[in-house]
């Protein structure tokens, strides 16, 4: 049974066309990466799937089409992490990663259960964030705050993870650590991820499969392998990607 089913999604913003005609599926284990230059429709196939921009098409989650979940249901099935935060008040990294948890209270008065404190502690764990869970977040570096926001979805326990740029704006040594914990994560039966990523190293390196596009229109979809050839990276960028890829790296070797 495939976790996440994509059939037909289209995006239209009057008579421009930002998503056309998009296909793919995700099964348990995958991690696709949504690749493209700027402006290919990448973020809005996430924003769609999200229930974030209206869309014609299908979209399944479970084999059940997504319009038919309630808002808490959902929030059982698909977690979203956003390309940067904003946060305006002082809660501690404690609080935030216990937000992921708002979907299984079963009352707005309701207590926090076992269950939901040690859901935050794996969490918490995972991420390497323990140690921070009583600071306050307005103290954390770019890379401790997307860490934590990592650990709200992890104690959200989504089937499916759906990432924006997860590493946008972060040093190299957090980019390493962002995409070596969902990697953990995603060892666990169940689960899958979808992932808008820019950096085409780091989409080789950790994709599964790969949905290449270009100006809201497929150019490739598979297996990363078989995505990321010349071939398609080339029409899709217009110009010779693995020779700059080839060239940047010359300067490391010795």
């Amino acid at each position: 049974m495939n976790l996440l089913d994509v059939n037909n999604l289209t995006v239209q913003y009057g008579a421009l066309t930002i998503a056309d005609h998009i296909n793919f599926s995700l099964a348990e284990g995958d991690w696709l990466m949504l690749i493209g230059p700027n402006g290919a429709g990448k973020s809005t196939v996430v924003n769609a799937i999200s229930q974030g921009i209206a869309y014609t098409g299908e979209i399944r989650v479970m084999e059940k089409n997504v319009r038919t979940y309630r808002a808490h249901e959902l929030a059982k099935l698909i977690g979203v992490l956003s390309q940067s935060h904003s946060m305006g008040y002082g809660f501690t990294v404690g609080s935030v990663v216990r937000l992921g948890r708002y979907a299984y209270a079963p009352g707005p008065f309701s207590g926090g259960k076992v269950e939901d404190e040690e859901a935050v502690a794996r969490a918490l764990e995972l991420t390497g964030m323990t140690r921070f869970a009583d600071n306050n977040v307005l103290t954390l570096s770019g890379g401790e705050l997307q860490r934590t926001f990592l650990a709200q979805l992890f104690a959200q326990n989504p089937r499916v993870l759906l990432l924006d740029e997860p590493t946008n704006h972060l040093d190299l040594v957090y980019q390493k650590q962002v995409f070596e914990i969902i990697g953990e994560w995603l060892k666990t039966p169940g689960r899958a991820v979808v992932s808008v990523v820019h950096d085409l190293s780091l989409a080789r390196a950790y994709g599964t499969h790969a949905l290449l596009l270009d100006g809201g229109k497929t150019i490739a979809y598979g297996a990363a392998k078989e995505v990321f050839s010349s071939k398609h990276l080339n029409q899709a960028y217009n110009m010779d990607v693995s020779g700059w890829m080839q060239k940047m790296l010359s300067q490391w070797q010795e």
